[in-house]
């Protein structure tokens, strides 16, 4: 797989060095970490990625396994803001983050058998993974917004966890007003309610009648209406934003750290709906971390395995699960990948993206999905094998794990190439999250944390709209205060 050029990031060679991202279609202007930031989704419909990957030397990884996580957090993430008016500040933001989580680890690594680990990533404010990097971007967010005197219009779409972290994370923020896109009855109840329950004045729920992908799709059209765009401000905080895969960058670091990195290789598995937690595996790769494999785990909504087993990327229709915050099809940071692929030429990927969107199928040649595979390896998981993965893992173990955390392990357990390299499979939410699926496995319901169960006493606030760009445009505008102010 080609590979973007490299520069090193240490000691003295990091001062002065600005990084850039750039457009994966390529016509966009080259950006400094704050624009990206606040920008989301490039201006040509592509997504931001570094010019190129800075690289971490292998006696700093080493050194990261004695080093508390917001440490490692904050030398993986470092070269990424190099320039940005944030790094002065930057240190004291990723520990912030970090202080509050449940677990002292914030992201502990458990046991689970020979050579394999779960590493547990639901430790934060609304227990799934999203709160890894959620808790940063909004303070990012907040700083930059304050420098500038601006204000913001966050929109984004979400599968389940991604809007409840999005809103804990910018929820009462003066710069800020949050609205948050979901599939009307496709998500868990409690996914639901962890949105719905907050009343702070700048936060929005809208549930779309329509698929999650259909979600996706108007948060796109909304930032490709240009006048739209710039008349609200509008920002992203989904995996599109580049800010989210950069704080998901260190827990492959710390974990990957704690099993003997760099002097190992290490195999991560992992959920996989769109694309942007196994894509941070890969940039942490990129960055000289020494991974052997990522396994990709797909439910029945399993675009992503066809592809990695047979170079098959075709769209079809959207399937409902136990596991909803994977029910996708068009998973939107594989563009991201596409772009190393086809050799960082935009136009290339932009060709590639017109054509999947009219064909519902991608154009990739047979050299390009076998590069792929070469690192990434897929698996379908059915209900019924996660409901089995569940149960299996609390006889065994007794540790109890939710419905997207056992495909990912599932996974792991199908697709691992060598026994002898451990395998990290990534827990990605609190099982209390999705009682009815863990009780269906298990015989048993999951005890809910305190600040979950409180939540079916609260009332909800939320607006039902089609699948329809002008109607929901229609309904940022009566409702952000935002105005396009300085980017």
């Amino acid at each position: 797989m080609r590979r973007a050029p490299q520069f090193r990031v240490d000691g003295v060679e990091r001062k002065g060095r600005s990084l850039r991202y750039i457009s994966t279609r390529g016509t966009a202007p080259a950006l400094g970490f704050d624009d990206a930031l606040l920008a989301g989704l490039a201006r040509d419909g592509g997504l931001y990625v570094p010019e190129s990957w800075p690289a971490i030397a292998r006696d700093e990884i080493a050194g990261f396994k004695s080093t508390p996580y917001a440490e490692v957090a904050l030398r993986a993430m470092r070269p990424f803001v190099a320039g940005s008016a944030l790094e002065t500040d930057f240190p004291a933001l990723v520990r912030d983050a970090y202080a509050a989580f449940d677990d002292p680890a914030v992201a502990p690594l458990r046991k689970i058998g020979p050579e394999a680990y779960l590493l547990e990533l639901f430790h934060g404010p609304t227990l799934a993974f999203k709160d890894m990097a959620l808790q940063l971007v909004g303070r990012l967010f907040d700083r930059v917004l304050a420098a500038r005197g601006a204000r913001v219009t966050v929109v984004g779409a979400t599968s389940g966890d991604t809007g409840s972290a999005a809103i804990a994370a910018c929820r009462d923020r003066a710069a800020i007003d949050i609205f948050i896109l979901h599939p009307e009855g496709r998500v868990s109840e409690v996914q639901r309610r962890q949105m719905t329950t907050v009343m702070a004045p700048n936060v929005w729920n809208v549930a779309i009648q329509g698929s999650f992908d259909d979600c996706q799709d108007l948060v796109k059209g909304m930032f490709n209406d240009a006048p739209f765009r710039d008349a609200l401000g509008l920002s992203a905080v989904n995996s599109i934003n580049w800010a989210r895969i950069m704080a998901q960058i260190p827990y492959y670091f710390s974990a990957a750290a704690a099993l003997g990195a760099p002097a190992r290789e290490i195999a991560f598995a992992v959920p996989t709906g769109n694309f942007g937690n196994v894509y941070a595996g890969y940039a942490a790769r990129a960055m000289g971390l020494p991974i052997s494999q990522l396994i990709v785990g797909s439910n029945r909504n399993d675009i992503l395995t066809r592809f990695f087993d047979s170079g098959d990327m075709s769209m079809r229709a959207v399937e409902p699960t136990l596991s909803p915050s994977m029910d996708i099809q068009v998973s939107s940071n594989f563009e991201r990948l596409l772009f190393d692929l086809l050799g960082r030429d935009g136009a290339r990927v932009r060709q590639a993206m017109e054509r999947f969107r009219a064909e519902r199928k991608l154009p990739l040649g047979r050299a390009e999905w076998q590069a792929a595979a070469r690192l990434f390896a897929g698996y379908r998981v059915d209900d019924e094998a996660t409901k089995a993965t569940i149960a299996s893992l609390a006889r065994e173990t007794g540790i109890v794990i939710d419905p997207h955390s056992a495909v990912g392990l599932a996974a792991g357990r199908a697709r691992r190439r060598d026994p002898k390299v451990p395998l990290v499979a990534l827990a990605t939410a609190h099982p209390a999250k999705f009682p009815d699926a863990v009780e269906a496995a298990t015989g048993k319901r999951p005890e809910a944390p305190e600040r979950l169960a409180r939540l079916m006493d609260m009332p909800e606030r939320l607006d039902v709209l089609p699948n329809d760009l002008a109607a929901v445009e229609g309904y940022l505008r009566a409702r952000a205060r935002a105005a396009a102010g300085p980017r």
